[in-house]
């Protein structure tokens, strides 16, 4: 660059003369033109050997900074080829990383696998050593963790009931909500459902209910007092468990028969019923006489 400079003032003296050329030039004869043309050509080719020389120079500068850096670089050089060298351990050290679906399954890296292929090989197929997949492994582990607690839950500390111990608690259970159910269906029944049976365990229930209640104004028999006989064939208000349901529900008041509706529950009402349907045609002493329409 110093050396340009020097040759700038050569250029600025030159300049002058070609200018006294160029005057001679307008009164020369034609043979003074084509020196003065030479002249020209001579001055574009030094400028232009200028113009290379200084960018000859410039690169030169360049090259001598660069080398500098290298040698001796810069902090900031340092710290910029120092940051890439992480970044590029970093990401060498993430691709030798086994993916997830590697872990999961156990799989070596396929970086790895010169390291655990098998000695033998056939038809240019080759083995790997893989070991079992980590999944596999874990519910293997799982299942002998579930039969030690199945075996203290059950057959030594005893918290859980075996299957004939459970059976036997269900089947329990199964009759108190038998129980409940027909209890709370028995509170269901009306005249219009009631329905007869011949049950001993009903006819013996509505039996104690008929003794309790039924005995001052019916007889110990049934055969009549002051209420009508309830063993023969009449009735004053309609035969069958229906209609006697009916009767001793809401009662006959006008005949002095109270309504045991509020007395006894509907299930009761319909055993005291059943116990006087078999009272039929059993003929006791001192019957009433009969009062009523025959049941057809």
């Amino acid at each position: 660059m110093k050396r340009l400079l020097s040759l700038l003032p050569v250029l600025f003296a030159a300049l002058p003369l070609m200018a006294q050329e160029e005057a001679a030039t307008a009164v020369a004869p034609p043979a003074a033109s084509s020196n003065m043309l030479m002249n020209i050509v001579i001055v574009i080719f030094i400028i232009a050997a200028l113009i290379l020389l200084a960018v000859a120079l410039v690169l030169l500068n360049t090259f001598k900074v660069l080398s500098k850096e290298l040698h001796h670089p810069s902090p900031l050089y340092t710290a910029v080829a120092t940051e890439r060298m992480e970044f590029e351990d970093w990401a060498a050290e993430q691709k030798a990383k086994p993916s997830l679906l590697n872990r999961i399954l156990g799989l070596r890296p396929i970086a790895e696998e010169k390291d655990i292929l098998m000695e033998h090989k056939f038809d240019d197929i080759e083995e790997l050593d893989n070991p079992t997949p980590t999944w596999f492994m874990w519910l293997f582990y799982a299942t002998i963790f579930f039969a030690g607690a199945y075996l203290l839950n059950y057959h030594v500390f005893k918290w859980g009931k075996l299957q004939d111990e459970e059976y036997v608690v269900e089947m329990r259970d199964a009759e108190k909500a038998k129980e409940a159910f027909l209890a709370n269906a028995a509170n269901k029944i009306d005249e219009t459902n009631v329905e007869a049976t011949k049950d001993a365990a009903v006819i013996s229930a509505g039996a104690k209910i008929f003794n309790a209640n039924c005995v001052a104004c019916h007889g110990d028999k049934g055969q009549g007092i002051v209420g009508p006989n309830l063993t023969d064939d009449y009735w004053l208000h309609g035969g069958g468990v229906k209609n006697v349901f009916k009767t001793i529900k809401y009662g006959v008041p006008d005949k002095g028969m109270i309504s045991w509706e509020k007395t006894l529950t509907p299930k009761q009402i319909s055993e005291v019923a059943n116990f006087i349907i078999t009272l039929k045609g059993t003929n006791p002493p001192g019957a009433k006489a009969p009062q009523g329409e025959k049941e057809g």
